[in-house]
């Protein structure tokens, strides 16, 4: 029983530690290019023509153009 006297403290400061460590992730961009990555691994980095791929997809995205 005194055990859960410090475990249960101990596991609500972990929930509270996760918490901001997720709202701080939202907060600084880690999630605001979902797509990037996704399209990145379908290109050769040495193939000159990936960097073309790169603008026209961020074209698309582009809704001044």
């Amino acid at each position: 029983m005194a055990a859960l006297y410090v475990m249960i403290p101990i596991a609500v400061i972990i929930v509270a530690l996760a918490i901001w460590l997720f709202f701080w992730a939202v907060d600084s961009g880690q999630y605001d290019d979902l797509d990037g990555p996704a399209h990145s691994i379908l290109f050769d980095d040495e193939d000159p023509r990936h960097q073309a791929g790169v603008d026209e997809a961020q074209d698309d995205k582009d809704p001044r153009a």
